[in-house]
């Protein structure tokens, strides 16, 4: 297993080498037609290498094992013409999943006055400002635990995105998800208070809700499933199926209303980002509610002088200004809390240091230490990890 990861290092760091024997930033995978319309293809390779330890049970296993494996192997089409519409379509073929599949119209291109734009497709919900980030441009390997365990993902819908200086509205409707497991319909909203949103000055404090009536499941093997509901994190470290914080299946689910409170101020290098969650799920026939709870924060510096990049209402990748690329060093806390009632499904806490190599636009390396306390029922764990990642987009 080392051998594949050193070799995978090893190609990695080739193809960033000869990329600066060209323009590593202007890579032919796409082409600008006379009338302005691009076309191209894009990809995206992270290679996660994970290490576990003080994750020892009362028998003397261990409850995790090491692992590194491909975290994602995305490949996909995208067509556009700036100002009027933008397309496209990108499958994950390491999880054999559909990521966005969309087209999105401008409608100043449409009515000559601007109302935003307008998508339709498999796209994000709004409740998660992590969870919307590009999952090439998150700042930590994976997501904190509340939005894990809260955020949505992605679903069948159309939505409407509007954009003024100090204002940002978005707002949804949704149905279930292309693998066919997510029957229902959701209704969701976003909107974000962007007072200063100049490069390396951004401050963006926004709400976001969302409404989910989940219905019977009927899965491709023509099983039926009743409506219900499940709310799980990972310990933040994503080549594990393991969850030390697990709500169980909720059943007799009527529908899960989520609510987020989220906050981004850039200065420059420095930045700080958290979030507030909460999942409230109400279930029918004299079932108790459950509710979920969690926050995350953190803070970023810049060594090398950059700032993270904000656009839309969401961060992006930073932009080397040296050829030797940018530094990044980052501190998390998050906390979910998983217990409710007779719902005893646990409450976590992890600290996360972080180190990011941005390369330039195509090459990233990720390292997480990430410290994990956790107690459900009478169990408690608290593993230590060590997380690597080797990321290749274009």
């Amino acid at each position: 297993m080392l051998s594949l990861s050193r070799t995978t290092a090893a190609s990695l760091v080739l193809l960033a080498g000869s990329a600066q024997a060209v323009d590593r930033n202007d890579w032919p995978t796409h082409h600008v037609f006379g009338d302005g319309t691009d076309l191209g293809v894009s990809a995206s390779f992270q290679y996660d290498l994970n290490h576990f330890s003080n994750d020892r049970l009362a028998d003397g296993s261990a409850r995790f094992e090491d692992a590194e494996a491909f975290k994602r192997r995305e490949f996909g089409f995208f067509v556009r013409k700036k100002g009027v519409y933008d397309a496209g379509a990108l499958f994950d073929f390491q999880t054999k999943q559909w990521q966005d599949v969309y087209a999105r119209v401008q409608t100043k291109a449409l009515t000559g006055a601007d109302w935003g734009a307008l998508r339709v497709g498999y796209t994000k919900t709004p409740v998660g400002f992590e969870g919307v980030t590009s999952s090439r441009a998150t700042p930590f390997l994976e997501n904190a635990l509340p939005v894990q365990a809260i955020f949505e993902s992605r679903r069948i819908g159309i939505d409407w995105a509007f954009e003024r200086p100090v204002y940002i509205l978005n707002a949804g409707a949704y149905g279930g998800d292309l693998q066919g497991d997510n029957d229902g319909r959701t209704l969701g909203a976003r909107a974000a208070w962007t007072p200063r949103k100049a490069e390396g000055d951004v401050v963006h404090l926004g709400v976001a809700t969302s409404r989910e009536s989940r219905d019977d499941t009927v899965d491709g093997r023509g099983i039926a499933f009743p409506a219900s509901a499940r709310l799980r994190a990972r310990p933040e470290a994503g080549l594990t199926d393991i969850r030390l914080v697990d709500s169980g299946t909720l059943n007799e689910v009527d529908r899960v209303d989520r609510f987020g409170v989220e906050a981004l101020w850039i200065g420059g290098p420095w930045s700080v980002q958290g979030e507030i969650l909460r999942a409230d799920v109400r279930r029918e026939n004299g079932v108790a509610d459950f509710s979920a709870r969690g926050a995350y924060a953190f803070a970023s510096w810049v060594v090398t002088g950059e700032s993270r990049s904000y656009s839309g209402g969401n961060t992006g990748n930073i932009k080397p200004t040296s050829a030797w690329g940018a530094l990044e060093l980052l501190l998390r806390y998050s906390h979910l809390d998983l217990d409710d009632r007779a719902v005893r499904g646990g409450r976590q806490n992890d600290w996360t240091l972080g180190a990011n190599w941005t390369l330039d636009s195509h090459f990233k390396l990720q390292a997480n230490v990430i410290r994990a306390d956790s107690r459900r029922g009478a169990l408690a764990l608290d593993p230590h990890i060590v997380a690597v990642r080797l990321q290749a987009t274009f």
